[in-house]
């Protein structure tokens, strides 16, 4: 096992003398069998990072080690990772068992029988024995995917590098592996770093998550961690399903005046002292469809998806989101009043998107006490 640091690793392309900065002065330590997951859209760096880990890519400027040994300048070869990628890239031509254990074949000395034996160990553990003679084409996604695991954990690798390996799976399926791959992780022990765009898959798989964007990193901690406490507006509207609503508001004397009629007067105003406009967040959970209250908005769908209801609406020319319970279903164009309580607010500045406040109710309990940023 190992523990990993990026010390203001960076990683500059520079296609026809136009530099691009795919990953910039990343700063981030992986505990010791630690199961951190990199998030962030399409082209945030992401990728970029983890390929610098693994050393298919040249670090531009900075510091990768492992333990606390320097392996900037290693190639892919000397550093003891094992990659699991998004498209499997198993060897057509060859069989299960030769696609496990091709990689032990030309990096050890081990005899032929003693190769056998890791991989139908490692076939078991991945329930997959009955498929050692079979090709790939022969296989599903799913067995698919834990042959390329295997290929991977056959190894016995200190640190596993993992890059959206469920993404061409079916919702179900996804589903299914991503218990698999958290219990396999937990069993071995090993330094994990995973790569999704789906921030539910980071939320539900990681011990922490890193959130990218623009190749910068914005928020590194446990899920519920980040998902209460954002850093920034980005974190926060990138975080959480169906996302965070949000809307601009100006500052009048402790009170939050809105679009359409919304107004809401701050118990506590300190967080906006010295602003004159901020940004409002709420999230879906957090919004109760009430009788009579002074903020209404007009319902445009409502979604029933059996345990409660989201609740689409229009304040004024922003779409929120409620999520409700099952029993209450306003119909569309109907005109509604909700309200929230102060402590589940969020706000931002208006001018860099920091956090000015954030859930004060922290009666979620730390789940990952063992682990600091």
């Amino acid at each position: 096992m190992a523990r990993i640091t990026l010390d203001e690793l960076t990683k500059v392309y520079d296609p026809g003398g136009e530099a691009v900065v795919a990953a910039d002065t990343v700063s981030l330590e992986v505990a010791d069998g630690e199961f951190l997951v990199l998030v962030g859209p399409s082209g945030c760096g992401k990728s970029t990072t983890l390929r610098c880990i693994a050393g298919l890519e040249d670090i531009t400027d900075g510091t990768l080690l492992f333990d606390d040994h320097d392996v900037t300048d290693y190639r892919a070869s000397e550093r003891d990772v094992a990659m699991v990628f998004q498209n499997y890239a198993l060897y057509p031509h060859m069989t299960v068992r030769q696609n496990i254990g091709f990689g032990l074949k030309l990096s050890t000395k081990m005899t032929a029988d003693e190769i056998d034996d890791r991989v139908v160990g490692v076939a078991e553990m991945l329930g997959i024995e009955e498929l050692l003679g079979d090709k790939p084409k022969a296989l599903s996604g799913g067995q698919q995917q834990r042959v390329a695991l295997g290929r991977a954990i056959v190894r016995e690798p200190e640190v596993f590098l993992m890059d959206e390996p469920l993404s061409n799976l079916d919702a179900k399926l996804r589903s299914d592996m991503r218990t698999e791959l958290q219990e396999l992780q937990q069993d071995l022990d090993v330094t994990t770093v995973y790569v999704t765009h789906d921030q539910t898959e980071a939320m539900a798989m990681g011990d922490r998550i890193a959130v990218m964007n623009a190749g910068e990193l914005q928020q590194v901690g446990p899920p519920e961690e980040v998902y209460r406490h954002p850093s920034n507006e980005f974190v926060a509207d990138f975080i959480g399903s169906p996302s965070i609503n949000l809307f601009s508001a100006s500052v009048n004397d402790g009170t939050l005046i809105g679009p359409g009629d919304f107004t809401y007067t701050l118990e506590d105003p300190l967080p906006v002292d010295g602003h004159d406009t901020v940004r409002v967040g709420i999230r879906p959970e957090d919004i109760t469809l009430i009788e009579d209250g002074t903020n209404h908005a007009t319902v445009t769908v409502v979604e029933p998806m059996g345990n409660e209801n989201f609740c689409y609406m229009d304040l004024e020319d922003i779409e929120m989101t409620a999520r409700v319970e099952p029993t209450k279903r306003p119909v569309a164009d109907q005109r509604v009043a909700f309200g929230f309580e102060e402590e589940a607010l969020y706000l931002f500045d208006a001018a860099t998107g920091d956090a000015l406040k954030t859930k004060t109710d922290d009666s979620t309990p730390d789940l990952h006490p063992e682990v600091s940023n």
